[in-house]
């Protein structure tokens, strides 16, 4: 008996097979665009011909992508700084009511992560019509918004999960009103989920493009909006040394999530 559980449980060669193939399919492209961006060559070519930092000092020096950049930045802050206190406090609503209805909200806060995004932005468009908020700062915010809440949501609500709740009940039997219980004990408790929730929400406003589609131009550009109309009209090798950038920041900001959580956990 002893025997066929430890050979369930033994690591089956094929599965690592399939996860790293599936691994390479993904992270080929990847691997093949950040040499690209350093290449002296005056069109997209691998390998690269020569080695040049042209096409970073051409992004650089260009105002349109820069502009965009401003315009994604600036997006992308405003949206964690409402996305994040907004998650945090509604994960923390629904901690204290731990009831059907809660369940209920918890499931139409996190819907978005199971909608697909073009359905969302179809109907963001069609609303954003009617109320004259197409091509606006605030209209990107809110959309953006609506999709990086549920990542805070989550987050924090597993963390809350695992939280001790009598700490805080201690601390209002002392005579702490609830927001002070809240900062003072709560919050420092779960505070490396919530700037994880913090960190998903810039990338997942940074990085999105179907939303943006529909919803910006203009002086409200975004950079991956701009990726994607320059890539449709002509194929820029600007856009290797952006999409070089662009996943240097993924990358750390998916890193140092699991570096916080994995102090969460600790």
């Amino acid at each position: 008996m002893r025997s066929s559980f430890r050979s369930a449980d033994s690591p089956r060669p094929w599965l690592w097979i399939v996860a790293g193939l599936a691994m390479m399919f993904l992270l080929t492209p990847t691997l093949l665009i950040i040499p690209m961006s350093f290449s002296n060559a005056n069109y997209l070519a691998f390998p690269p011909p020569g080695w040049s930092l042209r096409w970073y000092a051409a992004y650089w020096d260009s105002l349109e992508w820069t502009a965009a950049t401003w315009v994604s930045l600036r997006i992308a802050i405003t949206t964690t700084l409402v996305a994040t206190p907004l998650g945090t406090l509604a994960a923390y609503g629904l901690w204290l009511s731990r009831g059907r209805l809660a369940n209920i909200l918890f499931a139409a806060l996190v819907a978005p992560l199971a909608i697909p995004v073009i359905f969302i932005a179809i109907g963001v468009f069609y609303v954003y019509a009617r109320l004259g908020l197409l091509y606006t700062t605030f209209g990107l915010v809110i959309a953006h918004t609506t999709l990086a809440l549920p990542f805070v949501v989550s987050l924090v609500a597993s963390a809350l999960k695992s939280f001790d709740a009598n700490l805080e009940k201690a601390a209002r039997s002392l005579g702490a009103p609830r927001w002070r219980a809240f900062i003072d004990v709560t919050f420092p408790q779960i505070r490396f989920s919530v700037i994880s929730g913090a960190l998903l929400a810039f990338l997942t406003s940074f990085d999105e493009i179907i939303v943006a589609l529909f919803i910006s131009g203009g002086s409200t550009e975004t950079l991956t909006r701009r990726m994607f109309t320059t890539l449709r009209d002509q194929i820029d090798p600007t856009i290797a040394a952006i999409s070089t950038i662009l996943i240097g920041i993924s990358t750390g900001c998916i890193l140092l999530v699991q570096i916080l959580r994995s102090k969460d956990k600790g």
